[in-house]
């Protein structure tokens, strides 16, 4: 009896163990995974950033160019 009571506590114990291990591979797997997401959105943000900021500075220049355009032509009238 104390030898099957032995067995099964040394049994109990690996699965346990197992599941421990089992859980902490998934664990660590899906905090890759969650920084892996996090990395990729933070690149496609500051593309999108850039994109805004490549945008605004456009269109800032072509309004001095349009501001420039209308003083030459007050200057010439």
């Amino acid at each position: 009896m104390k030898r099957l009571l032995s067995i099964i506590t040394v049994v109990s114990f690996f699965l346990l163990h197992s599941c421990r291990e089992s859980t902490q591979e998934k664990t660590e797997e899906a905090v890759e995974a969650i920084g892996e997401d996090i990395e990729a959105n933070t690149r496609e943000a500051g593309r999108k950033i850039q994109e805004g900021a490549e945008k605004i500075d456009n269109e800032v220049d072509e309004e001095l160019q349009e501001l420039e355009s209308r003083h030459n032509e007050v200057n010439i009238d």
